[in-house]
């Protein structure tokens, strides 16, 4: 697979990592969401999923760094991530065989539902014991690797055991960056990485820090009852982007 741009070709690729930096700078995450959907459109799933790797990495792992929580969080939740970063792998090999379309409408469809109870006061509240966290990261991994997406359950599981908001933000840094790791590795083994995409998607990192830092700046200005109401409206949005899309796009195996 090769890329060629030109010089409106190349502008919108940057409008688009610049976009996605924001969103993942308000809510944490939706980086690869927003990427998917927008490269896809123009550029095709294989090239999409390649750009995003890099960035998608980098600043998940910054925010998996930052917040003060890292220690307590990797030991809160290490099953939870260790499955959902191994069961990425039977989900990239279930996607050569499987319209992966059909599952980022069911993925889109359950963002919709999570996030519509939670706006509407009805929170799930789990106590995060082995074997939710194992199955719930089980989950995750396949569908990751299915969809390119590593929201659902995952994101709901983590505020549903109660993760204060910065504490929240850091867990999906760590879910996000180790399941995108797997994704690069899962990917790779199929072939559908080359050196120059990964070279374009290295480039890429810096319209996404910028847009990440735009978007951070405005949610260090949110209060907590105000970044829970954008975070779960984001949900809402990014799961009808999805539905929309996966509705749209033609089959895909």
């Amino acid at each position: 697979m090769g890329l060629s741009l030109d010089a409106a070709g190349l502008a919108m690729v940057t409008a688009i990592f610049v976009l996605a930096g924001v969103v993942k700078g308000v809510l944490g995450m939706g980086m690869p969401t927003i990427l998917l959907a927008l490269l896809t459109a123009t550029l095709g799933l294989p090239v999409a999923m390649a750009l995003m790797l890099v960035p998608t990495v980098v600043t998940n792992l910054w925010q998996a760094l930052r917040g003060g929580h890292l220690l307590a969080l990797c030991r809160r939740l290490w099953p939870f991530l260790l499955t959902a970063s191994l069961a990425v792998w039977p989900g990239v090999w279930v996607l050569a065989s499987v319209d992966a379309r059909w599952l980022s409408l069911l993925l889109g469809g359950l963002l919709m539902l999570y996030a519509v109870m939670n706006l509407r006061r009805r929170s799930l509240r789990l106590v995060g014991n082995p074997v939710q966290a194992c199955v719930t990261g089980a989950l995750n991994g396949v569908l990751t690797g299915m969809t390119g997406s590593s929201v659902f359950p995952g994101v709901p599981y983590l505020q549903a055991i109660g993760l204060p908001r910065d504490a929240l933000v850091q867990a999906m840094g760590l879910l996000f960056s180790l399941s995108t790791l797997s994704l690069a590795l899962a990917l790779n083994e199929r072939a559908l990485l080359s050196a120059e995409l990964l070279g374009g998607s290295l480039v890429a990192v810096v319209p996404a820090f910028i847009g990440m830092g735009l978007g951070q700046w405005w949610r260090r200005r949110l209060s907590e009852a105000r970044f829970r109401q954008v975070f779960l409206v984001g949900l809402l949005v990014l799961g009808a982007y999805l539905c929309l899309l996966s509705l749209l796009r033609p089959s895909m195996g």
